[in-house]
């Protein structure tokens, strides 16, 4: 058995903005570096091995926490296809009811010339896997996609209904994973705004 702590990168003005960003490599914007300089990391946690999703705001978020984090490819984000870079609005006035159909999906919703969100979960889970057959706790920076698959493995959440939990951002997310690939939930929305909170 070990342990992940998943940690979202920072916020970029994709974020302000609301619009997906998929894998479009956006870096943080000026207010995500300041907001990601108060986050600290549980002391417990720099013990962990760490990794990042290879894109900018993964990377800088990873920095900024101290950490020279190693990519993993099967950490980026979802791909959404011709949908990255709008918004929900821009989607519903170019796609119509198209657009409400694909989203009623939940986790077998696919973009157009995208992936869906269960996609993303086989890559995680495979990756989740060999960290759980390693023994070592392993820590990583990556995206709310990444961290919603990680609880839909362990929930069996469909994704059309709400997140089973409330999430906070500003936190990390702490998973356990056998060595079979069986993925819980440890603990989520430890707080990344209080240092002297601990992953234990």
């Amino acid at each position: 058995m070990s342990r992940i702590a998943l940690v979202r990168h920072g916020p970029t003005e994709w974020n302000a903005q609301k619009r997906l960003q998929g894998q479009a490599d956006k870096p943080l914007s000026d207010e995500g570096r300041a907001r990601v300089r108060t986050w600290r990391l549980p002391d417990d946690l720099h013990a962990f091995d760490w990794v990042a999703s290879p894109l900018s705001r993964a990377q800088e978020t990873a920095r900024l926490l101290g950490l020279d984090p190693a990519p993993e490819p099967a950490l980026i984000e979802m791909h959404w296809g011709e949908w990255e870079g709008c918004t929900h609005t821009e989607l519903k006035e170019k796609y119509g009811a198209e657009f409400k159909r694909r989203a009623g999906r939940g986790i077998d919703l696919r973009p157009h010339g995208g992936e869906s969100p269960r996609e993303v979960r086989e890559r995680f889970a495979g990756w989740a896997a060999s960290v759980g057959r390693s023994g070592r706790p392993m820590g990583a920076v990556a995206h709310q996609g990444i961290i919603r698959a990680a609880i839909s493995l362990a929930t069996g959440w469909d994704m059309v209904n709400p997140l089973p939990d409330k999430m906070d951002w500003d936190a990390v997310h702490l998973f356990a994973v056998e060595s079979d690939g069986t993925v819980s939930i440890e603990r989520l929305n430890i707080s990344l705004l209080s240092s002297s909170q601990g992953a234990e």
